[in-house]
């Protein structure tokens, strides 16, 4: 597993918060990008999933999650759509090509990486969507997992 440290800018999203089974991930992804767009906001590429807790931890109804894009252009909450901008920080992060069903072991893989190299975990795992489901197989599906850290001076 490849792990790159990177420096991730000031970042405005549009997002909705969830608490209940991922099977609702597509329909929040339609309904964050559809606000953006009928807002004529200028989408800047990056559709995310930041997640809280987990399934090995949680049953399915208590999963808490937030789905987002970001833009750029000016825009204030609205109905289930909120808008904030995550501060500048800086993350590890690795790369996961496939079924999005079969990403657990590459998170947990950065988890144990991160630990392993002196870093504290100071935020939710986030997934970056690469690519669309709709356009393309399961098995070309690109994710990017992020963990928000700090290094740890020992």
């Amino acid at each position: 597993m490849e792990v790159d440290e990177k420096r991730m800018d000031d970042t405005q999203v549009a997002f909705i918060r969830y608490r209940g089974p991922y099977d609702k991930i597509p329909e929040l992804i339609e309904e964050v990008v559809g606000w953006v767009m009928n807002k004529g906001l200028n989408m800047t590429g990056m559709i995310y999933g930041a997640y809280f807790n987990r399934p090995d931890d949680v049953p399915p109804e208590e999963l808490f999650y937030e789905i987002g894009a970001s833009f750029e252009g000016t825009a204030t909450d609205e109905g289930n759509v909120q808008v904030k901008i995550i501060p500048e920080h800086t993350v590890v992060a690795t790369m996961h090509k496939g079924p999005y069903d079969q990403v657990g072991p590459v998170i947990d893989g950065l988890a144990k990486y991160s630990i392993e190299n002196g870093y504290d975990i100071i935020g939710p795992m986030t997934e970056v969507y690469l690519n669309n489901p709709n356009e393309v197989s399961p098995e070309e599906l690109l994710t990017e997992v992020e963990f928000p850290v700090i290094k740890i001076n020992r």
